[in-house]
């Protein structure tokens, strides 16, 4: 059995819609995409470098499947190892309005139920199976307990409103912190994995 991995970029309030530009996903009327541009720097781009070296395959949502289909295969792939990965590596897609997705031939969509396939592919032997953005996929795989380890930048910035990594109905779990730096940019790379439930006390006088 093979690790699900979720790699995302976050604000402090939890948003991670449209990271990247102001164009980037727009739904629900959103108006601040591009927050982490001005945060993004040298030591946050080898992070990506470093996380991305042992993906075998990606998992994606319908909205982050064409954010990147749209971009990536114009990028130029010599000498960057994140353009290389996800155009010439698979990706399976979780969406139920689209029929048929290619991106030269290394795209499929997931078929039947989606927790039940992707047990399926966690299954599989190989290396990491790699979730990058997909909000919505991430709310599925966070109920039916499925992500392996979540591994998050949290940017300086309070966007205050949009689609968050943490949304309604979000199961209350544990997680246990096993790496964290800082970035020269204010940024904290931070690696979780889950322990399970969530636990409580009573913080007492003594």
């Amino acid at each position: 059995m093979r690790k699900l991995v979720v790699t995302t970029f976050v604000s402090m309030d939890g948003v991670m819609q449209a990271p990247g530009g102001p164009d980037e996903d727009t739904s629900g009327g959103f108006r601040h995409g591009g927050w982490l541009v001005p945060h993004f720097d040298e030591a946050t781009g080898a992070k990506m470098v470093e996380w991305f070296e042992p993906a075998e395959d990606f998992l994606l949502g319908r909205t982050t499947y064409q954010i990147f289909e749209s971009w990536w295969p114009k990028a130029p792939q010599e000498g960057d190892p994140i353009a290389t990965a996800l155009n010439q590596k698979t990706k399976h897609v979780a969406s139920r309005p689209l029929t048929s997705v290619d991106w030269n031939g290394t795209a499929r969509l997931l078929e039947g139920d989606v927790p039940a396939a992707v047990r399926a592919l966690k299954e599989q032997d190989g290396c990491e199976l790699q979730v990058h953005g997909s909000a919505g996929l991430i709310q599925t795989l966070l109920r039916e307990d499925l992500i392996d380890e979540l591994r998050l930048i949290v940017f300086p910035v309070v966007v205050g409103e949009g689609k968050r990594l943490f949304g309604e109905g979000a199961v209350p779990r544990t997680w246990r912190l096993v790496a964290s730096k800082t970035t020269p940019a204010g940024s904290v790379i931070a690696t979780h994995q889950p322990v399970g439930v969530l636990e409580t006390g009573e913080v007492t006088i003594t």
